[in-house]
């Protein structure tokens, strides 16, 4: 151990003159002109994921399945541990890359094939990296899109969680621009065209049988079911905290008077992150169609359709697309169900549905195809599929 000598210090701020002239602003993000097709982003930060940070998160967004909740229960099933709750994995992956991917960006327009590929339990530490796919450039005048890849992988350098998204972002156009990390010309980036899901060989135990409701076994489900989810959730300012807990830094999300200056629907107070939101409407559904889950197989294309606000209630409701029975592919009896995910604000799922019945499962960007309005009570649409326990 080293032993390095101390001893107080002098004040010295009062006979230090202040040189105006040297000054620096530490200015984050890119903004489209700084995004090169190819690039690959090695994200400052990786976080280590303690199990009492994993059992707050899955409690705080509302998980009822055990494997994020009870030790003995996911070892018993063939998990060596608890799982932490693939939208925590989900959500400090797409955090990590903000200040690289996103810093300056104007909305986040969708998610793209989310594939949870390895599990993550409490001890793993987590870092992420992005490579820019494509950049659709409209013009100095109008936001341009990035669509990015992005990777998870654990300390071991092993891929956890791979996915896309769309992000809109303007050119600079005069404003002052940072300094970004470089771009890193041959990093390590293991993504993957071809994925598959590493899991332990799972086990049916005895004894939990009350662990998890009783209807909500592969069993249960079959196609053009509708769950309409019975309670909302009411955001507070707790989403402060929670956005750079997860690490995401970009001030949209925290800052005030950064919000107060932007104009249009995401202006004026700060926008809840979206991946919060994302877990939120998924632990409302959780009670209904996720306790007896094994392995979440991912979300396909899906959409923040309006921002969400300190102070608004969020409801959900799940459409039941397809079932596939998978026999004993994981191990044990199981069966693969596809879900229509679609999340609300500020009205009761029951009224929703009885307000406006099929259009809710019409995706947003559809409507004007079908000759519909966009419903502003609607914040969120994704299609999930999971891997359900028999009984």
């Amino acid at each position: 151990m080293a032993k390095i000598p101390t001893s107080p210090f002098a004040e010295l701020g009062p006979k230090t003159p202040v040189e105006t002239g040297t000054v620096k602003r530490g200015i984050y993000g890119r903004y489209l002109e700084e995004f090169t097709e190819g690039a690959i982003f090695e994200h400052p930060r990786e976080l280590t994921i303690d199990r009492s940070f994993a059992q707050e998160f899955a409690t705080t967004f509302m998980e009822a399945n055990p494997l994020y909740l009870s030790a003995p229960y996911a070892q018993a099933h063939g998990f060596k541990d608890l799982l932490v709750s693939p939208l925590m994995v989900f959500n400090v992956a797409l955090s990590l890359g903000v200040q690289n991917d996103s810093e300056k960006a104007l909305a986040n327009l969708g998610y793209y094939d989310v594939q949870f590929l390895k599990p993550v339990y409490p001890g793993d530490t987590l870092s992420a990296k992005t490579k820019i796919i494509k950049i659709d450039d409209k013009g100095a005048d109008k936001p341009g899109i990035v669509h990015v890849r992005t990777i998870c992988l654990n300390q071991n350098r092993e891929l956890v969680l791979q996915y896309e998204r769309k992000i809109m972002i303007y050119h600079s156009n005069g404003k002052p621009k940072g300094t970004p990390k470089p771009v890193i010309k041959e990093a390590f980036f293991p993504e993957t065209d071809s994925p598959v899901i590493e899991l332990p060989e799972l086990k049916f135990p005895k004894g939990f049988e009350t662990a998890t409701w009783s209807d909500t076994y592969f069993e249960n489900f079959a196609a053009g079911q509708i769950y309409i989810h019975q309670n909302g959730r009411t955001i507070t300012d707790e989403h402060f905290p929670w956005t750079y807990r997860v690490g995401n830094t970009h001030p949209l999300h925290y800052d005030k008077l950064y919000s107060s200056g932007i104009s249009g629907p995401m202006g004026g107070e700060p926008v809840v992150y979206g991946g919060l939101v994302f877990a939120w409407l998924c632990g409302l559904s959780s009670r209904d169609v996720t306790e007896n889950v094994l392995w979440d197989l991912g979300f396909t294309e899906g959409y923040h359709t309006q921002p969400s606000f300190s102070g608004d209630t969020v409801t959900a409701i799940t459409r039941v697309l397809a079932v596939k029975d998978r026999g004993t592919e994981f191990g044990i009896p199981a069966g693969e169900v596809h879900l229509q995910f679609i999340g609300l604000k500020n009205i009761k799922a029951n009224d929703a549905f009885e307000k406006f019945g099929a259009d809710l499962f019409l995706k947003e960007n559809d409507k004007k195809k079908h000759g519909k309005e966009k419903l502003p009570e609607k914040i969120f649409e994704i299609e999930r599929k999971i891997l359900v326990k028999k009984k």
